[in-house]
């Protein structure tokens, strides 16, 4: 029987598939984008792929020097041929909702610099609307937290401080700031909307809510098969 594991995997190995030689790539943070990056190192060491990866997060670069990817930061390229990402939710318009691993900055920088993002998910990811399932990550300076959350309770969200899993306090994020996460129930009514309020809400960094970036996403099927789909 194939398990979701398997479903990225098979998404992953697709990804990978489209990278040539001499591409800089955006390597996406957690579950779904680590067996593409295993992918490519494996494609690095055993078929001499040359290309040069520009991670999303402290998680992805450490996987990707294990694996044998040469990397850059963004200080040295001025764009990004190909970047691929994995995603919490996806809508039928490839609008996506990211975040779950708190790296949903740095990827929506990579993402905005790609000629090309693309989105590996599993079936369970695939929605109707945004916030239908998952609720909205959104990076917050510590000391805005209480003036946002109330902002956000006042918009209809039940509001709550991402909290570290076997350490006290809060989750802090790779700039070392918070996550409040914002469940609007039953789903985000008006997503462009709710993007252009947070980001003009002092305090808040950037959120989990990435329109118009993604071209393309790859559903890891329970079958095994991978199913494309573009903007």
């Amino acid at each position: 029987m194939t398990t979701i594991d398997d479903a990225k995997r098979a998404a992953g190995v697709e990804v990978a598939r489209l990278v040539e030689d001499g591409m800089i790539v955006g390597l996406g943070t957690g579950s779904t984008a680590a067996p593409a990056i295993r992918e490519l190192g494996r494609r690095v060491r055993d078929e001499g792929l040359h290309i040069t990866g520009t991670p999303t997060s402290f998680a992805s670069e450490i996987l990707a020097r294990e694996v044998g990817i040469p990397l850059c930061d963004l200080s040295e390229i001025d764009a990004i041929d190909i970047a691929f990402d994995g995603a919490d939710e996806v809508d039928p318009n490839i609008d996506v909702i990211k975040g779950r691993g708190a790296a949903q900055t740095r990827e929506k920088v990579v993402a905005s610099l790609a000629r090309r993002f693309i989105i590996l998910v599993d079936e369970s990811k695939l929605v109707d609307r945004l916030g239908a399932q998952m609720p909205l990550p959104i990076e917050v300076i510590p000391m805005a937290s209480f003036p946002i959350k109330r902002k956000l309770e006042g918009l209809g969200a039940e509001v709550s401080l991402r909290m570290g899993q076997r350490k006290d306090g809060p989750v802090v994020t790779d700039q070392g700031l918070w996550i409040l996460d914002a469940n609007f129930k039953p789903a985000i009514s008006n997503p462009e909307e709710l993007d252009h309020v947070l980001l003009t809400t002092p305090g808040v960094l950037d959120h989990g809510l990435f329109l118009g970036l993604a071209t393309d996403v790859f559903v890891g099927k329970a079958d095994g098969s991978v199913e494309h789909r573009q903007r």
